[in-house]
């Protein structure tokens, strides 16, 4: 006898992930009626049976769900029988869309068997998915996730897959990508021409990859162009045509063993590659890392394949094994897979605009008809600390809702110029796009504006205030000026290393004041100045600075960010050492910069601490130039990581200190740095006596203060040495430290940081019900 009936609703990421089925199955094997669907808030059930059975069926829907799935919030109400006679799967129900858009997956280990099972009937085809695998975000065009509402809708279903999909004991029941070769997308192939051939599509591709060849291959989130690794010439041409000389090359190997040859991994890296969201994954490099790869750098992106395409194309490589065991062998075969774009420009994700604007670059086309609605660039993670943190959050990990510490008013916020990222929140949900890109080209700015528009409609969100970057011309902010003017609702600004901080706090639901490390390359501050190493206090939208990093020139401005030698040259100038600048510097604009210098003419001065990387990589003769941002960085980290780890730490006994008396002593450091003939021990002594003075300066603020949190944010603890370093000083020091986990530290999370304060600021109005200060409305 039915004696207790209850109501259940779910949010967060499931849709699109076999939770209806699981509920299906769950629910017939403990002998309960009822039914369960997809609503605009995320999955709702209806369930009536014995109590001591409706209990059990709570536990394990949690304990048992999809492994695609995350459940946010689970609520469960008391509810009148219905004398229902079974249970059963029902239509998506409407409504105010309150869930999360589940991010495309990696193939799963069942489908893969299949793939390679000559007796399956998916045997070799590219397209191959199921309730636990396969796209998701890029191919959906609205919510609630039905098939009808993604590009999978122009492909009926044939008889045999319609059969599955109806079923529900079967691992595709309602699986909405579902489909074979007798009704699902093709492969096709298109020469460098931009001519369609006939014949075997793979086949195409695999020869000219094996000749040295490039060829644009069409993937979950858009093309990746791709050639053979082991290939010093095909890597060359690849460099050479991209316009990319030294930025590295992300490289896909079948398997860790595979992989093992070229970069280490240890069981945590190996643990990471095979995840679900396969990201491209910051490894320590081998000697024997094929030429051209990673230029100066001491490790390597390496992946492994995330589609079946990916799978097949490493199959014909590798000879076309019989059976599965191959996949579980270490293979020769390595490929470049970097994203198909010419350099700055937006991800290249539909077929036309792929023969059109790779044409030059790809010596030929592996495409297919499943459109690409949203375009997604492989997720990029740093696998060089235990903590791995996010480089780029994309294919696999976008979008990311974050729950933040307060509900407030629908916001949008354009994020910063560099790594641009959007967020629009609904309550105390913050949405955070994809890696968008440098708002320095026009198509990219073109996607900020396409991503709003697709993540609010796709949301069913309107926003009701505009946040931007403080800096007035930026590109996001000119948009958010005129996106709030023509929607007719508030916009403010919020400067940008306060966001840094903020952003860090909205991860971990931080509501009481901090202190927060920003370092970075430039941010406007409120005095009109270029900061970019910043102590802060912050609470809420409030935030005061207490100290920064001693000034440097930037001869020329702008031109300083791309070209270090003049950071450099600043320095010595500073140093008393302007005699030797001519003598370093063998560039053109050398005396042009020396008279700058001397004359102080467009010579605007910085708190940055990129540029003091940037200063300290030129001075030690490691870069002189930045072929793509944070290049002098990244080498002058590679640097001290090789020294460190063959040396350990160098016997130096300098020792800097960024209070008031910090400039004097960071030019003690800087004296030292130009006299040394080795790099690597430079750079080593550099991070090490950097995260000293740092740590410090953190720790003797904190006791002025009374403040024991602290949030390092920005950029340049994208610097494994730096954050690892400073991390665990202040943690021997009892304070709690905190920074990006779910984000990625640099720009791609101010726009998060932007809606946190907006939101603080929205709530004191609320008790308050007076203007408060912290944000600058723009009229």
């Amino acid at each position: 006898m039915i004696n207790s009936a209850i109501s259940i609703r779910i949010s967060g990421q499931v849709q699109g992930v076999g939770f209806r089925p699981f509920v299906y199955n769950l629910a017939r094997r403990l002998g309960l009626k009822g039914t369960v669907a997809n609503s605009a808030a995320g999955v709702e059930i209806f369930a009536e049976g014995p109590a001591a059975d409706l209990a059990l069926f709570r536990q394990l829907l949690e304990q048992e769900q999809p492994p695609m799935s995350l459940i946010d919030a689970l609520r469960v109400d008391p509810s009148e029988p219905q004398q229902l006679t079974g249970f059963s799967i029902v239509a998506s129900r409407q409504g105010n869309l309150q869930l999360g858009v589940t991010p495309d997956a990696a193939v799963c280990p069942d489908c893969l068997h299949e793939l390679f099972d000559a007796d399956d009937r998916r045997y070799l085809y590219p397209f191959i998915n199921c309730t636990n695998c396969g796209p998701r975000y890029s191919i959906i065009r609205a919510l609630p996730y039905d098939r009808h509402q993604t590009t999978m809708s122009e492909f009926s279903l044939c008889p045999a897959c319609n059969a599955e999909y109806s079923d529900p004991a079967d691992r595709r029941f309602h699986a909405q990508p579902n489909a074979c070769s007798a009704c699902g997308p093709r492969l096709s192939f298109v020469d460098g021409a931009g001519e369609l051939q006939q014949g075997d599509s793979l086949t195409a591709a695999v020869n000219l990859i094996q000749q040295g060849m490039i060829v644009a291959v069409k993937g979950i989130g858009g093309f990746h162009l791709v050639c053979d690794a082991r290939n010093p010439a095909a890597v060359a041409r690849l460099r050479q045509r991209k316009h990319r000389p030294v930025k590295p090359f992300a490289v896909m190997g079948l398997n860790p063993q595979s992989l093992a040859s070229i970069v280490s991994l240890n069981a945590a890296r190996q643990q990471r590659l095979q995840s679900q969201d396969a990201p491209v994954l910051l490894c320590p490099s081998r000697e024997n890392l094929p030429e051209g790869i990673a230029p100066g750098l001491a490790w390597c992106g390496v992946m492994l394949p995330h589609t079946p395409l990916h799978y097949l194309l490493l199959h014909r490589l590798c000879g076309s094994p019989a059976g599965t065991d191959w996949l579980s062998q270490s293979q020769s075969p390595l490929l470049v897979m970097t994203s198909g774009n010419r350099s700055g420009n937006p991800l290249v994700t539909d077929n036309n605009q792929a023969i059109t604007q790779l044409q030059g670059i790809a010596d030929g086309f592996l495409m297919h008809d499943r459109d690409i609605h949203i375009r997604c660039d492989d997720s990029v993670v740093n696998g060089l600390s235990d903590s791995m943190p996010l480089i780029r959050r994309g294919r696999g990990l976008a979008p990311q809702m974050i729950r933040l510490p307060q509900s407030g008013p629908a916001t949008l916020a354009v994020g910063a110029f560099f790594k641009n990222t959007i967020c629009l929140t609904q309550g105390d949900r913050a949405y955070v796009s994809q890696y968008i890109g440098d708002l320095d080209n026009p198509d990219c700015c073109q996607s900020l504006a396409e991503m709003t528009g697709h993540l609010s409609a796709l949301l069913g969100i309107k926003p009701e205030q505009v946040v931007c970057d403080q800096h007035p011309d930026f590109y996001s902010s000119r948009f958010a000026r005129d996106y709030a003017q023509q929607m007719g609702i508030p916009l403010f600004s919020v400067q940008h290393h306060h966001a840094h901080i903020a952003s860090v706090m909205a991860e971990y639901r931080i509501s009481k004041p901090v202190l927060g490390l920003a370092l970075d390359g430039l941010g406007l501050g409120p005095d009109k100045q270029l900061w970019g190493g910043e102590l802060l206090r912050v609470e809420g939208h409030q935030y005061g600075r207490l100290g920064h990093l001693p000034q440097l020139a930037l001869p020329g401005g702008d031109r300083a960010a791309s070209e270090p030698w003049r950071s450099a040259a600043a320095v010595l100038h500073r140093l008393g050492r302007s005699d030797e600048i001519l003598a370093r510097f063998t560039q053109p604009a050398a005396i042009t910069v020396k008279q700058m210098l001397e004359q102080n003419f467009n010579c605007p001065h910085t708190s940055s601490a990129g540029r003091l990387f940037d200063a300290v990589a030129s001075l030690l003769g490691i870069c002189h130039i930045n072929s793509f941002e944070a290049d002098a960085a990244m080498q002058l980290e590679a640097s001290a990581y090789r020294y460190l780890q063959q040396f350990g730490c160098p016997n130096q006994n300098l020792m800097i200190d960024f209070s008031e008396s910090g400039q004097p002593l960071l030019n003690r450091l800087l004296h030292c740095i130009a006299d040394i003939d080795d790099p690597e021990l430079g750079a080593a002594l550099f991070h090490l006596q950097l995260i000293d003075g740092l740590s410090r300066w953190v720790i003797d603020q904190s006791k002025m203060v009374n403040i024991h949190r602290v949030v390092l944010a920005g950029g340049c603890f994208l610097n494994q040495i730096l954050l690892q370093g400073i991390t665990e000083k202040l943690q021997q020091a009892g304070m709690a430290v905190y920074s990006a986990s779910k984000l990625p530290c640099n720009d791609a999370g101010i726009s998060l940081g932007q809606v946190q304060i907006a939101h603080c600021l929205a709530l004191q109005n609320n008790n308050e019900k007076q203007p408060v200060k912290g944000l600058s409305q723009c009229v």
